[in-house]
């Protein structure tokens, strides 16, 4: 489960460091996305090929489907992060988030976001009363 809020910046090579508790369970691979809401979404592989599954069960006779999937495939990238855990974001994922230097990386439990650090906190400001708001729609209750 990934967890926490982080704040690592781009390097001049543009990677950026996962946070220390979560390269174990990136260490033998990720895979790299567009995600919703302009970031960049993290996986782990055994993550992203379950989300992929999930995925097929839709029709492909669904304009939906084959239009979100077209998107989510061809901006994916597989990487295995370095010694020291940094991981290379590549130019059109860093385009699309809008990722230049401070990042946000927040935990999302099977996966984790990268945001450009002035976008995290205008969507935060944004959320945060809905996330009061919205916890008896969102939460089960037992």
């Amino acid at each position: 489960m990934f967890l926490g809020k982080h704040t690592p910046r781009l390097d001049d090579k543009n990677r950026v460091i996962l946070p220390a508790r979560f390269r174990e369970a990136l260490a033998s691979g990720l895979v790299m996305t567009k995600g919703q809401d302009r970031c960049v979404v993290v996986w782990t592989v055994a993550g992203f090929e379950e989300y992929a599954e999930r995925l097929r069960s839709g029709a492909v006779t669904s304009e939906k489907v084959r239009a979100y999937t077209r998107v989510l495939f061809a901006s994916a990238y597989q990487e295995v992060p370095d010694k020291q855990g940094r991981i290379t974001l590549p130019a059109d994922l860093r385009e699309f988030a809008g990722l230049d230097r401070d990042c946000v990386v927040v935990g999302q439990d099977t996966r984790i976001e990268i945001w450009d650090a002035a976008a995290w906190e205008a969507y935060l400001g944004a959320q945060e009363q809905s996330f009061v708001d919205l916890d008896g729609e969102v939460v089960p209750l037992v």
